[in-house]
């Protein structure tokens, strides 16, 4: 019963990313391209959501489900982090897809992102097993 708590959020997110169009290959180009204002919006409501989400959870939650505390690693900044930004970049505007999304395109019938869903699971598993190689010399995601 405890996965079904993570698949009803994961529902809820998908029926969020279609109703507002946020997997909308279309809607990705808009803004590629600064055509519309839409996915800014988005973005815009889902940062201070999230930052407020997680200093609730910081401040006021304190402890997860099995006791132990939340805590945020600090991210320090090395320069794969623009190569790898670029990457996800160009594939996000080629795709129309990011990793959020990929599912629930998949969901909704565009069955053409299996492609695109293979290929993130692929070089997730790939990032796997060169991580130690690059700077940095762990996987740190």
């Amino acid at each position: 019963m405890k996965n079904g708590s993570y698949l009803l959020v994961g529902v809820v997110f998908g029926v969020a990313l279609t109703k507002g169009e946020a997997i909308s290959w279309y809607r990705i180009q808009e803004m590629f391209r600064f055509e519309s204002f839409h996915m800014f919006g988005i973005f815009m409501t889902a940062i201070p959501v999230g930052a407020l989400s997680l200093l609730w959870l910081k401040r006021v939650i304190k402890k997860t489900r099995s006791g132990e505390w939340v805590e945020m690693p600090e991210k320090k900044f090395h320069p794969g982090i623009i190569f790898g930004s670029l990457i996800f970049g160009f594939g996000w505007a080629l795709t129309g897809a990011c990793p959020g999304p990929l599912y629930a395109q998949v969901g909704t019938g565009t069955f053409v992102t299996l492609i695109t869903l293979a290929s993130a699971l692929a070089g997730t598993w790939v990032f796997g097993k060169i991580s130690h190689r690059l700077p940095g010399g762990k996987a740190s995601a």
